[in-house]
């Protein structure tokens, strides 16, 4: 499957990415390439390769969450230009 300048103009207009007239070859080049690569990607053998689930093989060790800090509301609101009702306060930006 080759690309075509059409081919590029409607994959710009569908993803919304504006390429300039000078462009549109070399995109048509670079799209050709990847459909290349795919197509090389598709020979590989698989057959025998088992499917993953992750590529890390270890498990990663949980935690507990635990608070070790906490109750500094006031402490955290002292930084606060405005604040109302011990929450941070903001000005109205929707009318």
């Amino acid at each position: 499957m080759a690309v075509d300048t059409q081919t590029v103009r409607r994959i710009a207009f569908l993803s919304r990415l504006k390429i300039e007239d000078d462009k549109i070859a070399a995109a048509e080049e670079e799209f050709n390439k990847i459909l290349q690569w795919v197509d090389q990607l598709a020979e590989v053998d698989t057959d025998q390769a088992e499917p993953l689930v992750s590529v890390n093989e270890g498990r990663l060790e949980l935690r507990h969450d635990e608070v070790t800090d906490g109750n500094i509301a006031d402490e955290i609101l002292a930084n606060a230009p405005m604040k109302e009702y011990g929450y941070f306060a903001v000005p109205k930006v929707v009318e």
